[in-house]
């Protein structure tokens, strides 16, 4: 009886998605700059990933990794948190010059704040590209430090 038990445990715990590498590079780096990464539902209801910037919290939705965009998300969070870094805790643009797929386009263009619009355009232009793994970690290192 145990030992159906501790094979179907073992089984179950094989099934949950386990963050890339990548994820958790760029989550020690964050936390190496003072930003703590939670791995819980943020407190926006249907949001992937949030960041407050006054605490310097960041949640990533777990529902991110069964969806393989976990790495993703936290790419765009550390663009929000290269922005509060750059903006000495006031979230403002970095000023990139760099463009979003047109695919991203209705997900920064859905918020009527224009400011807000800007930072969002920003976060999905490096989560967009094919080297946004090194770019997050570059825009932290460059406003984090």
């Amino acid at each position: 009886m145990i030992e159906a038990f501790l094979l179907n445990s073992l089984f179950l715990l094989s099934q949950v998605p386990t963050p890339e590498r990548q994820f958790i590079d760029l989550k020690n780096q964050l936390e190496n700059f003072g930003f703590q990464v939670i791995i819980e539902l943020p407190p926006k209801r249907g949001a992937y990933g949030l960041l407050e910037e006054t605490h310097k919290r960041i949640w990533i939705n777990p529902v991110v990794f069964e969806l393989h965009i976990g790495t993703q998300t936290l790419i765009h969070e550390a663009v929000h948190a290269a922005q509060v870094c750059a903006g000495k805790g006031k979230i403002r643009t970095l000023g990139l010059d760099v463009q979003p797929i047109n695919y991203a386009r209705p997900f920064f263009m859905r918020y009527t704040d224009v400011h807000r619009q800007d930072l969002e355009r920003e976060a999905y232009a490096v989560q967009t590209q094919p080297n946004s793994f090194a770019l997050a970690i570059s825009l932290l290192q460059q406003h984090c430090k």
